[in-house]
């Protein structure tokens, strides 16, 4: 397990644009998968929105590419998510994770933090 710090998120308009970050006490940083969930109602599933490896490959959610965009500082420990051209439907609790590479899934989740779009 990790522990993960989330900042960032607030409110936004239609078209703006915000950028989370997490800060993830671990020192081996290098051997976690990082990502962000995000969960728009508390009767629904988180989904994973974006992942990010140490190298750097990414995954996105379909519903997401080409407007957020993931990176991580391995010097810091940290991992980002800078969305752009933000809509209503993004609106959702968003959640830092990380994954222990080989694991299948994510195992360890920040407190989230409230992202909400008005139109």
């Amino acid at each position: 397990q990790v522990r993960l710090m989330e900042s960032g998120g607030g409110l936004a308009q239609a078209g703006d644009s915000l950028r989370l970050s997490c800060t993830a006490s671990t020192r081996t940083f290098n051997m976690w998968v990082m990502g962000w969930f995000r969960q728009k109602d508390p009767g629904k599933e988180r989904e994973l929105v974006a992942a990010i490896t140490y190298e750097g490959h990414t995954y996105y959610a379909d519903s997401v590419k080409g407007r957020f965009t993931i990176s991580r500082d391995n010097i810091k420990s940290a991992v980002s998510l800078q969305m752009i051209t933000l809509q209503p439907d993004d609106t959702a609790v968003y959640y830092c994770a990380a994954k222990f590479r080989g694991n299948e899934k994510f195992s360890s989740f920040g407190q989230g933090t409230q992202v909400t779009v008005s139109s």
